[in-house]
């Protein structure tokens, strides 16, 4: 979840690490700071809160330096303020080092090294970690990546670490166990270190990914080195980046969310560009193709999720159930991954995620995988770990989503289902050949739809207006439109720190209709589809207790209109493909009712954008 970056070079290293911060701010703003080697003299300096309060403190200070480490945090252990805020040093300011996750067996090594005379100023695992390198560096007489290394083999727990030391001013170390670090290789001879690529593009296109357990040592003489945590030379893959540095920037609009809001028509068109053809009536996804017939014929499908990416996983359900009649579940991978789930090689598990670093699903797939099981993907970002540890998958294109609270990666993941559930349905024969040419014809046709939504925020910002000071609200939907609820009261949620709850539309007899009176807002997706009848029975059931309707309806929709407060009308289409249109006003509602209650949209508290600990 933190941000992690570094560069050796001959350049200054500062305003490097500086903006590279403030591209990973999504991953953690709770802290920051940054250590640089200097005339051989290293100086580090921390601040709580945002990178631009640590970019203020350190102005007048000396930060020239060609050799430097940041880091934006995210706290697990300790409270954020100025002393647990990384970079963690030695207790003779020799060693600087950074780390992302988690060290679990933290408190005994503490203890250890509190019983060879260590003294800690902070409350974090991290520093416990400098303290052992530091004292293994000295006890067995070697320079600090080799104590770093042995180190590593007796910590419990995850971690993406960059080190540095002016005791060797010209060489940077990094390592990585389940949680992300990649190394951009520069054209001068420079290095840069990262938790993702969106620090590096800028400066090169050359990249290794660091797989578990993996080691790099960076020398401005000798080059870049991989080895293992059991000292063996590791042969590295250099990829190069797809990502553009436009994708990084706001582009005009006041916040990424806003931004990737609508981006959508453009990315759900990239998702199923050269994946779909309406013309010629064919859907191709190419990273499972070879594992269709193993999905056909397995005893279940098993999706493992975990957010948003649980509720396209949701809609998936519904999507291949009724497409492709094969058995679907949808589970928490937090809670699959603890629970001994029952598996067998004649199951397949599908894991989903925006980030491909979620540590819950990673350990999901990893525990299928032990147990025999095919294991594929569906993640936005190519060369993550999700992508290197399955069998096969698809990744979404979806671009870079800065906004922590996901709009087009949702959709980007559900335009993927729909595909694999028409594929499956056809080659399966559940499916007539009218239905999959009438539904991939609408599919292509989503971007314009959407962005036909996207025409009423003016609409949609004055209906946010009137419910902004809400303190609880409720969704519902039905079906496929039950998971969109989901989503919805999430995403009001993660913003605007209003309490809201997703509900099937039924079940609010069971329970929530107790909350409702005259100032609680429900929105409701009632768009014209198989359950249409019975969502006009629940607004009407919300009315009698006075209930304020906010309704998602079906353009030329005159019936909800008449019983709702406010209505959204969004263009007509098929119930498999309305999960994609009916989403995009609740984002947009969320968006704008967070901006009017001057909440910070973009990072809100508490979250960040890639859980890489548990």
């Amino acid at each position: 979840m933190c941000g992690i970056v570094g560069y050796i070079g001959k350049r200054e290293a500062y305003p490097i690490i500086i903006k590279g911060l403030k591209r990973l701010e999504y991953r953690g703003y709770d802290s920051a700071g940054v250590a640089i080697i200097s005339d051989n003299q290293l100086n580090i300096y921390k601040k709580q809160g945002k990178v631009s309060n640590l970019e203020a403190f350190t102005e007048g200070k000396n930060r020239s330096g060609a050799v430097g480490i940041g880091h934006t945090r995210w706290a697990t252990h300790g409270l954020p303020n100025d002393i647990n805020a990384h970079p963690h040093y030695s207790a003779d300011g020799d060693l600087a080092l950074i780390h992302n996750g988690i060290i679990e067996n933290y408190d005994v090594i503490k203890r250890e090294l509190i019983s060879e005379g260590y003294t800690f100023r902070s409350e974090t695992d991290t520093e416990v970690l400098v303290h052992l390198v530091d004292h293994i560096a000295k006890k067995e007489g070697v320079w600090f990546g080799e104590a770093l290394r042995i180190a590593l083999n007796h910590v419990v727990g995850a971690y993406a670490i960059v080190a540095i030391s002016k005791q060797f001013p010209n060489r940077m170390v990094a390592a990585r166990k389940s949680s992300p670090l990649v190394v951009g290789m520069g054209e001068d001879g420079d290095f840069f270190v990262a938790s993702d690529a969106t620090p590096i593009v800028e400066y090169t296109k050359d990249v290794v990914y660091l797989d578990d357990e993996e080691i790099a040592v960076i020398d401005l003489e000798e080059g870049f080195k991989l080895y293992n945590i059991k000292d063996q030379p590791q042969t590295p893959y250099i990829q190069k980046l797809e990502l553009e540095l436009e994708a990084l920037e706001k582009g005009g609009y006041e916040h990424f969310m806003l931004k990737e809001i609508h981006e959508q028509p453009r990315s759900i068109h990239d998702c199923f560009r050269g994946r779909l053809n309406a013309t010629d009536g064919w859907v191709s996804l190419g990273g499972v193709r070879a594992y269709e017939q193993k999905m056909i014929q397995a005893n279940r499908l098993i999706f493992v999720a975990c957010g948003t990416s649980w509720h396209a996983g949701l809609v998936g359900e519904y999507l291949i159930e009724e497409l492709a009649r094969i058995n679907v579940e949808v589970e928490y991978a937090s809670e699959f991954r603890y629970r001994n789930p029952i598996l067998t090689e004649n199951d397949v598990v599908i894991a989903i995620s925006q980030s491909g670093e979620t540590a819950d699903t990673l350990a999901a797939i990893d525990l299928a995988k032990s147990k025999g099981a095919t294991v594929l993907g569906i993640c936005n970002v190519v060369g993550s770990s999700i992508s290197r540890a399955t069998h096969g998958g698809s990744y979404t294109h979806a671009g870079p989503e800065i906004g922590v609270a996901s709009t087009k990666a949702f959709t980007a993941q559900v335009t993927i289902l729909t595909l694999m559930a028409l594929s499956l349905g056809r080659k399966k024969g559940t499916i007539s050949e009218w239905d999959f040419q009438r539904l991939i014809t609408e599919l292509e046709s989503i971007p314009t739809l959407i962005q036909s939504v996207l025409e009423g925020n003016d609409h949609i910002e004055a209906i946010a207006k009137k419910y902004k000071d809400a303190t609880n609200a409720l969704y519902l939907g039905r079906g496929n439109l039950f998971p969109v609820a989901l989503e919805g009261a999430l995403k009001l949620k993660e913003i605007s720190y209003i309490h809201a709850e997703g509900y099937p539309a039924a079940e609010m007899k069971h329970g929530p209709i107790a909350l409702i009176d005259e100032n609680m807002p429900v929105f409701v997706i009632a768009t014209q589809g198989n359950s249409y009848e019975k969502v006009v029975s629940n607004i009407q059931e919300v009315k009698a207790r006075k209930g304020k309707i906010i309704a998602i309806v079906t353009e030329g929709d005159l019936q909800v209109e008449e019983m709702a407060d406010d209505v959204i009308a969004i263009p007509a289409v098929n119930d498999h493909l309305a999960p994609l249109v009916a989403t995009v006003p609740l984002q947009l509602l969320s968006y704008h009712i967070a901006v009017m209650r001057g909440c910070n949209v973009d990072q809100p508290r508490n979250l960040a954008k890639s859980v890489t600990v548990e």
